[in-house]
């Protein structure tokens, strides 16, 4: 999970950390180890940006130590927590939980403490309300973890090739050109047509994924967890419209983190391509100082978008469960998630830190002082809740290789459609 370093908003951040100090409480260890201390593992892969929050936490909960075992990608981290969970020794007392990962263990939540037991059924209000859903379980009984940052979703843009290909390069009027994915569609073949020598988008997964979300209340699975990909409108729906962006001719079939996507950012090789928040921090080291202002951001089409975002858990394992939660809650506050979002661009899931002035009126500098916080919280604030069953990650990962064939000429659209349910069904046998 990439991560977008954000400057420090001095005063408001100075205001969240006196906040944060006083919802602190008293501390106090729970009879940690033979000095006094109780130290708190904490698990996370990426950049979660809770370094000051650890020691502020500390500060106020005298004999408490914090430590922080990181693993740089999620793609390295998330077989280790698998295992760490499997044979329940090894995953600390709090763990980083991405979307698609949660769901795996949803159907099995007795792997972790259940934090309606530790108050968080108050909290509710503090998380936007398909947040603190996909992490309850289908009874509602059992509270896995509580929502940190989301993908929040815009639409990165190069001025430059929009000017040269005729449109707007103003950004409210680069977002009225696309209020559907259909019109999306309609200004690619508008920007294709005018032989500006880029393509219009990177390449189909993140497209897909986002027509995908905006289909209705789940995707792959129902709320049984019966796979319904095949007979789910929504599923073939977006796919249709994805593969009809692709014949068009929009896509550069250039394979996201690859060493030519990473180029393409340089060299603008593709026009638009839909930005989590955290990808902001990508597209500047990759495109580098000289082409700064040449990026801007404008709302994706459609009813806003998600990519990615995470949640904080609590293992059975661990030993200190009550301060863990405790710590949990901290966290995962509108303060905690605000100075989050000023350490590192991590987008907040509490409406509270949304509307919160350090975000509303964050501007990011490289996109032309883009009023991205703003953007976001529109995007995340749209959505519905969303149902993922336990195998959604995989799932979409094939449904992506197979649209990846489409650009390939190596299949037909409708041969690729039966790859990607066959290999479905496969994966939950």
């Amino acid at each position: 999970m990439a991560r977008h370093r954000r400057g420090v908003l001095a005063a408001l951040a100075a205001a969240a950390s006196l906040a944060l100090l006083a919802a602190c409480g008293g501390g106090g260890g729970d009879g940690g180890s033979g000095s006094g201390r109780t130290t708190l593992v904490v698990k996370t892969f990426g950049q979660f940006g809770y370094d000051e929050l650890y020691k502020k936490y500390e500060a106020a909960h005298p004999g408490v130590t914090v430590k922080e075992e990181n693993i740089a990608k999620l793609g390295d981290y998330a077989p280790k927590l698998q295992q760490w969970m499997a044979t329940g020794r090894g995953a600390g007392d709090v763990v980083a939980l991405e979307e698609g990962i949660l769901t795996q263990f949803k159907a099995d939540p007795g792997k972790f403490v259940n934090l309606l037991d530790y108050g968080a059924g108050s909290l509710k209000g503090n998380f936007l309300d398909w947040k603190w859903q996909q992490a309850l379980t289908t009874d509602g009984k059992d509270l896995i973890g509580l929502g940190t940052d989301v993908g929040a979703q815009g639409m990165c843009y190069r001025t430059d090739l929009f000017k040269k290909a005729g449109l707007p390069t103003d950004r409210d009027q680069v977002g009225a050109l696309w209020p559907t994915w259909e019109a999306y569609l309609a200004t690619g073949e508008r920007f294709t047509k005018a032989g500006t020598g880029a393509h219009f988008f990177d390449s189909s997964g993140s497209i897909y994924k986002n027509i995908l979300i905006q289909q209705g209340d789940h995707t792959y699975y129902d709320t049984s967890n019966k796979l319904v990909m095949e007979s789910n409108p929504g599923v073939k729906a977006a796919w249709d419209q994805t593969v009809r962006m692709i014949t068009a001719g929009l896509s550069g079939n250039i394979l996201s983190y690859s060493p030519q996507w990473n180029a393409g950012f340089k060299k603008g090789t593709f026009a638009t391509i839909p930005c989590p928040s955290w990808m902001l921090g990508t597209i500047e080291k990759q495109a580098g100082p000289e082409n700064a202002g040449k990026w801007d951001v404008a709302k994706v089409p459609g009813a806003g978008g998600v990519n990615g975002g995470s949640f904080l858990a609590v293992p059975k394992q661990s030993k200190h469960q009550k301060q863990a939660a405790d710590l949990v809650k901290y966290l995962t506050a509108a303060q905690g998630q605000t100075a989050a979002f000023q350490a590192k661009g991590n987008f907040p899931s509490s409406p509270q830190a949304i509307d919160s002035p350090a975000v509303q009126g964050y501007t990011a500098p490289y996109f032309g002082n883009a009023p991205v916080g703003k953007i976001f919280g529109e995007s995340v604030k749209a959505l519905k809740p969303l149902y993922l069953g336990p195998q959604n990650n995989p799932i979409n990962d094939e449904v992506t290789n197979a649209l990846i064939a489409v650009e390939q000429g190596k299949l037909s659209p409708d041969a690729a459609w039966k790859k990607a349910v066959g290999d479905a069904k496969r994966l939950v046998q």
